[in-house]
This record gives C-alpha cells, structure tokens and sequence, in this order.
C-alpha cells in the first residue's frame, strides 16, 4: 500500500508527460528511494532484505502504474546491485550497495551486445590483463540507465582464459562513453543506451571476483527472471483497474459501458488472466525461497505470464475504444511498455527452449548442423 500511494500521488500525474517525451524524470529518484525496496531480498548493507516474494509484490504496484519505473528500478536493483550482493568482494559490496541502496547513486548491468542479444554467451566485448589492472574494449546495446548511472557492471571475455568476467566500471571513466537509443515505442522513459568501451582500464579491485564463466551469471538471472515476470503482472493488474472504472462511468446508448454483456465477458476474461499471472508468480516466489526453484521454471514463468499479458493489454485497448489509442488513459502506453518487456530478459521463444531443454534433455538452440549426405 505504501508504494501504491507513491506511485499513485507522485508518478501517475507525470508519466504520460515524461513518456511522450522520452525524458527520465530524475527528480522523482530520491522519492523511490525512500519506499526502501530497492536493493529488494539483499539483506544487510543498508539493503531491505526483503523476501522475493514481498520483493516482487514491490515491483508489480510500481509497474501497475509506470512500467518504465519498474524496469528503473529492476536493473539498479535485481541486476547491477545482485551481481555485486551475489560475486563480489567484501570490500566491494561495502564501498557501493549502501548508497545503491538509498538511490544516491545508480547502476545499470550490461551483458547484451549490438551482435549478440539471445547469444549473450557469445560476447565479444574483451577483458585483458595488464598490470595493476584491466584493459575494456568493445561494445554493448539496450543497457537501461547507462546513459546516466553512477556506475555500470560489465561482462567481457577474458582472453587469457576465453571465460566471462564481471568489472564494476564508474561513470567518466576514460575510453567510456554511453549513447542513447531513440525512438523506442515501449517504455520509453527508461534511458537504453549503446556503450562504447575502447582501451577502458579498469583497476584489479573492481574485477567481481564471483564472475568466471558465463554460468555465474545464471543465478543472477533466476532472481531477475522472477522480477521480471511480475512486472507485467502489475502492469495487467493496471489495464484491468482502469478498465472497470472506465467501463462502470462511460455510458453509451444510455447505459454504463459495464452493463453490457460482451463488456462483462472480456472483464472478465482479463481478470482470471490476472489471477492466474498471480499464482504462477507467487508460485515461482514460493519455490525459490524454497531453494527448489529450476531455471526452466523461471523461464516458463516469465515467457508465460507475459504472453497473458499481451492478450489482457489488447483485451483492455478494445475495451476502451478511441481513448484506447491515447497515453492519457494508461492502457495505450501500458499496450507499447509490455512490448519490450516480453522480448527482455530472454525472448518468449529463448525461454520456451530454456524450459523445453529442462523437461526433454534436449537443448534446441542451434538449428541442427546442415548433412552433406542427403538422407535419401
């Protein structure tokens, strides 16, 4: 209820303004760091130490208003900050998650690259050693916040070993630079941006020491993976309030909207969408507290609930007729944001293969290498 009332008095007035102009609205930052979840089921270092369930409860009222904000504070905090909770050092995890934790300071977590997005394990950007330090080169596309965060987890190649480090790399570093992408249609207060890192020298105390494969990665993910999957559990949750209130004050042929059957009927529909999005949320919650939780289930989690909320976001367009095209009354903008959502943080089909390899024994990522023989 607390972060409903923030969003609802501080954000909902502006979002639609900031949205349409692709701005970040940075003075609503400190406001979101007083809710106190950011930095979500870290426990300690001025963290909340939420569990992932109450964590994720957080994520969908914020984005029950502005999917945006949500995806803000997703990869500050269930990705930049968990990568440092989870592979860093000590002194690391002391020196940068307090002020993380408060939003006086902001991350962004850059993996994806202009040539490599589904094969993030393919990565070109290279880490080389040099004495007392790092040498960065290479680039990275779609990073959220980059373009303005305070610091930045990166994932390079090593190439002493060919395996995947993670480095903390501050905002002005030399040989870094970070420009953002126009012209989104979906969430498009969230600041993406390309990265450019040439001859970047990072120093041996901001290597992640937990970072040495690509697989290191995964467990950061898992959280990610579950947070990600309530963002458009909030989101639907939004298009189904505002479309029964829309529905119960708009009259036509001199009635309530609401009290015609068909009316009912996709109402209705949107809510059992809604609430069956809620249990395999809170079901995927209650298996990772639980220590039980597989990737493929976080996969199938997040591909499906996104995919029930493409259908209730264009259940909720139809519904609201010519307003269902226009920002002001949410579900257009919520329509556009739960684009980029279902692509992010693995494809519906990327994930559909993670849980297809899970439940056969069969990984189906590569199309099968092309015989020369013809089988005939």
């Amino acid at each position: 209820m607390k972060v409903r009332a923030c969003m609802e008095q501080e954000i909902a007035p502006i979002m639609t303004e900031y949205w349409e102009k692709a701005k970040f609205p940075f003075h609503v930052i400190p406001k979101l760091g007083a809710l106190r979840i950011v930095g979500g089921t870290i426990k300690g270092y001025g963290c909340p130490g939420l569990s992932i369930t109450g964590s994720a409860l957080a994520t969908a009222e914020v984005a029950r208003v502005d999917a945006s904000c949500s995806t803000f504070i997703l990869v500050h905090s269930s990705l930049a900050m968990l990568t440092i909770a989870f592979c860093g050092s000590e002194e690391q995890k002391q020196k940068y998650l307090p002020s993380l934790a408060q939003l006086k300071a902001v991350g962004c977590w850059a993996l994806t690259e202009p040539d490599n997005g589904s094969d993030a394990s393919a990565l070109e950007t290279t880490a080389t050693k040099v004495e007392g330090g790092w040498i960065l080169k290479g680039q990275k596309r779609w990073i959220g916040n980059s373009t303005f965060a305070d610091l930045l987890v990166i994932f390079a190649r090593n190439t002493a070993t060919n395996q995947i480090n993670g480095f903390i790399v501050k905002k002005d570093t030399p040989g870094l630079t970070a420009t953002k992408i126009e012209n989104k249609i979906g969430l498009r207060i969230v600041q993406n941006g390309d990265i450019l890192l040439k001859n970047v020298f990072i120093a041996d105390e901001d290597r992640l020491p937990g970072v040495d494969s690509f697989q290191d990665t995964n467990k950061i993910l898992a959280v990610s993976r579950v947070m990600v999957a309530w963002q458009p559990i909030g989101i639907s949750m939004g298009i189904y309030d505002m479309c029964h209130r829309y529905l119960k004050e708009r009259k036509q042929f001199g009635a309530p909207l609401a009290a015609f059957q068909i009316n009912q009927q996709k109402l209705v529909h949107m809510l059992g969408n809604v609430q069956a999005m809620i249990l395999i949320g809170w079901r995927l919650c209650k298996l990772y507290e639980s220590g039980k939780m597989t990737p493929g289930q976080a996969s199938l989690g997040k591909s499906w609930i996104t995919l029930k909320a493409r259908e209730t976001a264009a259940i909720g367009r139809e519904l609201l007729g010519g307003n269902g095209i226009l920002a002001d009354f949410l579900v257009a903008k919520a329509f556009c944001d739960l684009e980029p959502i279902y692509t992010y943080e693995g494809t519906y089909d990327i994930n559909s293969l993670i849980t297809g390899r899970e439940i056969t024994g069969f990984a189906s990522f590569k199309p099968a290498a092309s015989s020369k023989r013809s089988r005939l």
